[in-house]
């Protein structure tokens, strides 16, 4: 039972000690802030709102016309 409770304990002192998961978090984090940055910089330089922006987005990637 001493034996268990010791292998018990050092798993749980590694598992806190692990830290990949924050990088990930890290990394998610940060796609975020420049994924929103991006939209509100394209949405400035299409002059429409954001719903606006949406919606041509939208009809560009799913229609052949010319989106320019």
């Amino acid at each position: 039972m001493k034996t268990l409770l010791k292998a018990a304990g050092q798993s749980i002192k590694s598992f806190v000690r692990d830290d990949e998961g924050a990088q990930v978090i890290e990394y998610a984090l940060i796609i975020a802030v420049v994924s929103i940055i991006l939209v509100v910089a394209l949405r400035d330089l299409t002059g429409t709102s954001f719903s606006g922006f949406i919606t041509r987005v939208a009809t560009c990637l799913t229609s052949s016309a010319s989106c320019a």
